[in-house]
């Protein structure tokens, strides 16, 4: 599978650009293609000027109100230690998956993705 354009938001950082890869290449297969199925789903480095916000494109909602599912991911994941980015990427693209929802029985959003992250392989780390 070619995640080629969810990876060129990410050129500048390379660090960052392989971590991401890592993640989707890690992701089960009907993960991967549900997210290459879709062009709501799209990956963005976060853009944001104090004082001015935030400019992204994204899709209008689809049928059924179903929004954009896009991730954005902020450049000091690069900087980060490596196991603590994967996590928050897998994280993010849990979110994505799961279109902000639950998950089986877990009803919290941020519950539902970390359970889903870690079911991918990507637990979150102890602290130091």
């Amino acid at each position: 599978m070619s995640f080629t354009e969810y990876i060129a938001p990410f050129v500048e950082f390379p660090v960052l650009q392989q971590r991401v890869l890592h993640v989707l290449e890690q992701l089960p297969e009907d993960v991967q293609t549900d997210f290459l199925s879709d062009e709501r789903f799209q990956v963005e480095l976060d853009n944001y000027v104090p004082g001015v916000g935030w400019s992204f494109l994204m899709p209008a909602p689809g049928i059924g109100g179903n929004g954009s599912r896009c991730v954005i991911l902020r450049s000091k994941l690069a900087d980060l230690p490596e196991a603590f980015a994967h996590y928050v990427i897998a994280h993010e693209f849990a979110h994505a998956f799961l279109r902000n929802g639950g998950w089986g029985d877990i009803t919290d959003i941020e519950e539902a993705a970390d359970a889903l992250a870690a079911s991918w392989g990507f637990e979150r780390p102890a602290r130091a």
